[in-house]
């Protein structure tokens, strides 16, 4: 079993200050937008991970040169309207929902017919919610099955604006319509969900004809025909889902702290903070600053003497939605019944994450019950696992291979764990950094 992991022993107490890869979300964005700026962008500490490194694969096809070295990431953008490319091209996405499903709203002015496919995790995945809004543009698209990758876009060099009413809390399904908004006539409205916000933080920087309006519920979006777009450096922040291992590491030890240093606070990214506070974990923001209109800190972590259950409001959900499987954790450790609702999302990730977050805890022998959109865990502090756990046949998803990580060095058994290339997706040097934690370094 050359690609499986076997961990057996327990993580001692530990006192460590760390620092994970660069943010995901905004490695991708940085790539996108600066495809298309005019002229040459610079990126330190972007991700190095197979998601972002598909992004720069594709905007090379699409005729945009990159050069890239251990430091610097270097993209020489040929404009709003610069794609390049021959007839009969092929785009593979790879793993990445984000990029598969971003890049479709780019391309909606396409002359000639593009391809576009994924692994077999991505080829799962629902496209009909991406490619439904982006037809009214003006687009056309042909999907596998209705719905699926591959696909072929079609595009429109005649695209028009239209309204738009986004109301599953999706940041992919609101950014392709914000790309789409930027290469049409007129201007497009978008009601959406509140869901992350990078894009719209971008714009905002980028000083694009992009106007947000935000009440309780939703952001009312407003966006114009870009007919420019300035290169611009950026100096990636760490990425807050990848911190977020670690936060749980240290919620479900003992004796323990830790400090993330750097890392993205976007408050449309840290529901996880704000639950694993109402569970009882002292964690804390310091050396707080804005960059380029996000808003970075150091994180500091302290292992609580008591997890409290919690009833969690879904309006934390979307701010929280690639943590879940870590909150799962969590609460299976907590004192009394937690309980999750409104979370169907999760089942439109890399893997059905709702049946798997399941799955781990009935299989570390945590009392659930699940339905389609919730899930009640059934807590026990005093868990001790003293049998063999095996992981696999998850569609190679990277965070349910580094969720079981988590679990095994803090719930103890014996776990044999498959895919763990899996991680190349996300965060390729997390064992690193979990081998540094085990071995005291």
């Amino acid at each position: 079993m050359p690609n499986s992991i076997i961990f057996k022993e327990k993580i001692k107490s530990f006192n460590k200050e760390i620092t994970v890869s660069g943010d995901k979300s905004i490695s991708i964005r940085w790539v996108l937008f600066s495809s298309l700026a005019s002229g040459i962008s610079k990126a330190e500490n972007l991700l190095m991970s197979e998601d972002v490194l598909a992004a720069i694969k594709t905007i090379k096809k699409l005729g945009v040169k990159v050069k890239l070295d251990k430091k610097i990431c270097k993209v020489y953008g040929k404009g709003i309207n610069g794609y390049q490319f021959k007839k009969n091209l092929t785009l593979n996405a790879e793993n990445s929902g984000t990029l598969g499903r971003l890049i479709l709203g780019f391309l909606i002015d396409t002359k000639y017919p593009i391809k576009l496919i994924g692994d077999k995790s991505l080829s799962k995945r629902d496209f009909k919610r991406i490619t439904d809004p982006l037809s009214k543009f003006g687009a056309n698209f042909n999907l596998k099955n209705k719905k699926n990758l591959p696909l072929i876009v079609n595009g429109n060099t005649n695209l028009k604006s239209f309204k738009y009413l986004e109301k599953k809390g999706s940041a992919q399904c609101k950014s392709a319509v914000i790309f789409g908004g930027m290469k049409s006539d007129g201007t497009t409205i978008i009601k959406a969900k509140k869901s992350r916000n990078h894009t719209e933080l971008l714009c905002k920087y980028l000083k694009l004809p992009v106007s947000v309006v935000s009440n309780k519920n939703y952001d009312l979006i407003k966006i114009k025909k870009v007919k420019k777009i300035k290169p611009f450096n950026y100096k990636i922040p760490s990425d807050i889902s990848s911190s977020a291992f670690f936060i749980a590491l240290t919620s479900l030890s003992e004796n323990s702290k830790i400090v993330v240093k750097n890392v993205n606070i976007n408050p449309s990214r840290i529901g996880i903070i704000t639950i694993l506070k109402k569970m009882g974990v002292k964690i804390i923001f310091k050396n707080k600053k804005i960059y380029k209109g996000e808003q970075n800190a150091d994180i500091e972590v302290t292992s609580p003497k008591i997890l409290k259950s919690i009833n969690c409001p879904a309006k934390l959900n979307s701010g929280a939605i690639d943590e879940f499987l870590l909150i799962f954790l969590i609460a299976a450790k907590a004192k009394g019944v937690s309980y999750f609702k409104g979370l169907a999302e999760l089942d439109q990730k890399e893997s059905p994450r709702l049946q798997w977050g399941s799955k781990i805890l009935t299989k570390m022998g945590i009392k659930v019950i699940t339905t389609k959109n919730s899930i009640k865990i059934f807590g026990n502090p005093n868990l001790n696992i003293n049998k063999k756990i095996v992981i696999k046949d998850y569609l190679k998803d990277h965070r349910v291979f580094m969720t079981s990580i988590i679990a095994s060095l803090t719930f103890g058994g014996t776990w044999e764990i498959h895919d763990k290339d899996s991680i190349k997706t996300s965060f390729p040097k997390f064992l690193n950094i979990i081998n540094d934690l085990k071995n005291g370094n």
